[in-house]
């Protein structure tokens, strides 16, 4: 998308022709910008796809409106239908269509190959990996994370939210719903030809658009590797989180167990003394305050995991799909371009050629018709790239739209830090006057212990 990597476009624009026409003899188009089959351009369904109001390249979207469109809940089945049989099964639920539906992984994966197809240039957020083998429970985890990452970056999305397909995927209960999904993908084109505004895209573009891109790319890529090492530290603070409550657990049941101790003292070593009888009769409680302990940790991890790191995972989920879209711009509809450009010229040479050998006027014709053919599809070449740039500005104004998340995500991080540092706080204050016993010297007044710089072990 920068200016290296984009070839200065041509102006001219006619009626859409079909992609076959630019490439009969070349390489197949790019696997992963999926070709429509060849239709007629018709009026859009009136339930999508509508001609914007105003300016068609702005979008008039807040991160709240975004987010209001939809929340998806995805969750496993109960492991009745078994977490360790052959499939996996999750309980899809929609606040929007009010609908709670089952959906296999393999169903994802249609829908995700049917969004391709029908929305080549927007930003389509990538699955998970398939189940390997010996896939355990934090695997499975992962992924239904992942999948609900993934389908509410979907159902907020503005052209997806409005198509059918996504209704279907969220509300359609039948046993087939790949075969709906495929159907309703593959009888209607893509988006290219179902918009109004396609062959109009280049009209709304800024002039430095390759420029403006180019330094968005930049931008977003920057902003990515910053937010995928902030994920990580986040991870390992909730995982710390986690392993300190089980640490906290672990020393309040020694506790327990050293004042459990029934090993009997002799006489002589205890001089009379009840001192070791109390201390075993205070450690001995201890372990309900440290197993109280370890839990407010255990929930300040789970609580940092869930509002902090999944949400980092979800802004990254969408700034790898930006980077995934501009990938497919170059792989997908300018390489066919510059591909069918390339076409044309050696066409052009040929024709040139027949002229001075004075070939058979039949074949002349045939070639001229070659020529005639290849132009229009050059042209509908033009029109898909700007209608993939047009549709890559506004994907790069929904990248902005959701930046203010990042306040969010602090916003949940400070809060899980003062919450959770407060209640063990409180817990802590509860638990020192329980240890009275503990510091109690030889005429019963209590002489908690001194720290080692009081001590003067420490040099100030």
């Amino acid at each position: 998308m920068t200016g290296r990597e984009m070839d200065p476009l041509p102006g001219a624009a006619v009626a859409a022709a079909s992609e076959a026409e630019a490439d009969e003899e070349a390489d197949p188009p790019a696997a992963d910008l999926p070709t429509p089959q060849v239709i007629e351009r018709r009026d859009p369904d009136p339930n999508r796809m509508q001609m914007p109001q105003g300016n068609p390249l702005l979008l008039s979207l807040t991160l709240q409106e975004l987010l209001a469109r939809d929340t998806v809940q995805v969750e496993l089945i109960p492991e009745k239908k078994g977490l360790f049989l052959k499939h996996v099964e999750y309980e899809v639920s929609s606040q929007r269509f009010k609908s709670s539906v089952y959906r296999r992984y393999n169903d994802f994966v249609v829908f995700h190959e049917a969004l391709l197809h029908k929305f080549p240039y927007r930003m389509v957020p990538a699955l998970p990996p398939k189940r390997m083998l010996g896939a355990d429970r934090e695997f499975i985890e992962a992924r239904r994370r992942a999948l609900k990452r993934f389908i509410n970056l979907v159902a907020r999305h503005p052209p997806f939210s409005e198509d059918v397909i996504l209704k279907l995927f969220l509300s359609f209960s039948g046993s087939d719903v790949q075969s709906k999904l495929k159907e309703s993908a593959q009888c209607v084109g893509d988006e290219f030809m179902n918009c109004k505004l396609a062959t109009r895209a280049k009209d709304f573009l800024p002039a430095d658009i390759q420029t403006q891109f180019a330094v968005s790319r930049e931008l977003i890529r920057n902003i990515y590797n910053s937010f995928y090492k902030l994920r990580d530290r986040a991870e390992r603070i909730a995982s710390r989180a986690i392993d300190n409550a089980a640490d906290l657990l672990i020393f309040g049941k020694e506790l327990s167990a050293l004042g459990s101790d029934t090993t009997p003292l002799p006489s002589w070593a205890t001089l009379n003394s009840s001192t070791w009888g109390s201390l075993k009769q205070a450690l001995k409680g201890l372990s309900v305050e440290f197993a109280l302990l370890a839990d407010k940790a255990a929930q300040q991890g789970k609580q940092e995991e869930n509002d902090v790191v999944e949400k980092l995972n979800l802004f990254l989920d969408l700034l790898q799909s930006y980077k995934d879209l501009c990938e497919r711009h170059e792989k997908g509809v300018l390489h066919k371009h510059q591909r069918a450009l390339h076409k044309y010229s050696l066409m052009k040479r040929q024709m040139m050629s027949a002229a001075v050998q004075n070939r058979e006027p039949e074949s002349v014709e045939q070639l001229e018709s070659r020529i005639v053919e290849q132009e229009n599809a050059i042209q509908t070449m033009e029109l898909r790239n700007y209608f993939s740039l047009y549709c890559l500005h506004q994907e790069t104004q929904l990248i902005h739209v959701y930046l203010p998340l990042t306040s969010h995500i602090l916003g949940a991080f400070v809060n899980s830090q003062i919450q959770g540092h407060k209640e063990m706080s409180k817990v802590w204050n509860e638990l020192k006057p329980k240890l009275s016993c503990l510091f109690a010297g030889p005429h019963s007044v209590l002489t908690p212990p001194r720290s080692p710089q009081e001590d003067g072990v420490y040099p100030h």
